[in-house]
């Protein structure tokens, strides 16, 4: 009885985020909070969910459900899984409060032996990880000189997360950090200090739902928040796309939102910013439209906007950043296709995959090489061009259904993608290392 209880148990990885070299620091500092302190942060986490729960309780009826599977309703179980007491709400009852010890200095030393220290050629993995009701992003160190890849610290999320992005915008520093927004099955984006470890807390959060006996204002999202993307050219940017059908610009510095565009009929599924127009903004909904948006132009965000359709849910939307008049999509019927910003059509698709096409990479070093993964469990690697993409290698990755990749900044043959098998959720592998891939792009590099 007790093995077919486990046996029952959720497992997988959500999200995944690669972040590149030599933005950790070597020993992230460890949060230390007294007795005091612990309790005051439970309390007020306790309160704030009773306030929730009280917030949430008058709009029930108003919030929409989420759909990030394949057009069949919910991919991860969320609904029965909530009944069941799992992590959507998930507090911080259940942390047991360890008593202070003597010997505290000899372990924090221990903790900070050299093997624990973070190396210029360490790569951070971030990743989303719930494993029964424990929901926790990940940072993983994965260093390929080295061949290491275990798990450094982590830190304690309170519902499910559903898309992860990396920033070094910190509004309260006078130099650039080490953060990652995550969005969850709640509206609220959380940004997390990379460099403190076993932190509790949010270093700062994105919207509010609003507390009317704190007299505090709504902003921000309405409903979960499924993909985030970072504005390099203007740090202070970052994109939210939502299940309440819109697209935020936020302007962290104020934590305000700066724009808001509501023209979608569906869930928002993707957004990107172009990679040198940076004022421009990509966007995969699902009712099968791609748009394009001059954030300078106040029409574009409500009428004058470009915009494309493919069959199905757009999943993803990538660009070409060698060439970024080129963009790629997938949607949730297994389709990819490719597009030319200049026409009003695609220039080819295709269906790679029998079910939704969960991953999507067109490799910024090696022309003509495209990465897809799909619910399916398998990995593709196409060779495409202007007139078509040729399927290279296939391959099962027996991690169950793949949910989520990302690739190295140093190294975009380095692909690490999650899946929801409960024996083996996580891999990180080399493309390159396949023979045919090899032999097909070795000269492109």
């Amino acid at each position: 009885m007790e093995e077919e209880d486990q046996e029952s148990n959720v497992n997988f990885i959500s999200c995944v985020c690669f972040v590149r070299q030599g933005v950790a620091k070597e020993n992230p500092a460890k949060a230390t909070l007294t007795q005091e302190e612990l309790a005051e942060v439970i309390n007020e986490m306790k309160s704030g969910t009773r306030d929730d729960e009280e917030d949430d309780s008058d709009e029930e009826g108003e919030r929409m459900e989420v759909d990030t599977g394949t057009g069949g309703g919910d991919e991860y179980n969320f609904d029965d899984y909530d009944e069941e007491g799992g992590p959507v709400g998930f507090g911080i009852d259940g942390v047991v409060v360890a008593a202070p010890e003597e010997n505290l200095d000899d372990e924090e030393n221990d903790s900070e032996a050299e093997d624990d220290k973070i190396k210029q050629g360490d790569n951070l993995i971030l990743v989303g990880h719930v494993d029964d009701v424990c929901v926790n992003m990940e940072v993983y160190i994965w260093n390929k000189a080295e061949g290491s890849l275990y798990v450094h610290h982590d830190f304690l999320l309170p519902s499910f997360p559903l898309c992860l992005e990396w920033l070094n915008h910190d509004p309260s520093a006078n130099e650039p950090g080490n953060l990652c927004a995550i969005g969850t099955m709640e509206p609220i984006i959380t940004v997390w200090d990379l460099d403190i470890r076993d932190s509790l807390e949010p270093i700062y959060k994105l919207g509010s739902k609003g507390n009317r006996k704190k007299n505090e204002p709504k902003y921000g999202h309405r409903d979960a928040v499924l993909d985030l993307a970072w504005n390099q050219a203007f740090p202070h940017v970052l994109a939210s796309a939502s299940v309440d059908q819109t697209c935020i610009l936020w302007d962290l510095d104020t934590g305000q939102p700066n724009t808001t565009i509501e023209v979608f009929e569906e869930k928002v599924q993707s957004v990107k910013f172009h990679p040198t127009e940076a004022h421009h903004v990509l966007t995969g909904c699902c009712d099968g439209f791609i748009r394009l948006f001059d954030c300078r132009d106040p029409s574009s965000l409500t009428e004058s906007f470009k915009r494309w359709k493919l069959s199905g849910e757009i999943e993803k939307t990538v660009w070409n950043v060698q060439d970024p008049t080129y963009f790629a999509a997938s949607t949730n019927l297994g389709e990819i296709a490719y597009f030319d910003l200049r026409q009003n059509t695609p220039i080819w698709k295709k269906s790679a995959h029998s079910e939704e096409v969960s991953g999507l990479m067109l490799s910024p070093s090696i022309p003509g090489m495209m990465v897809t993964t799909s619910s399916d469990g398998s990995m593709k690697i196409w060779d495409y061009n202007l007139s078509d993409a040729k399927l290279i290698h296939e391959e099962e990755m027996n991690i169950g259904r793949i949910h989520s990749m990302s690739f190295s900044p140093e190294d975009s043959n380095i692909v690490a993608i999650g899946g929801d098998n409960k024996k083996r959720q996580f891999r990180v592998i080399d493309v390159m290392e396949r023979d045919h891939v090899r032999r097909t792009f070795e000269n492109r590099a």
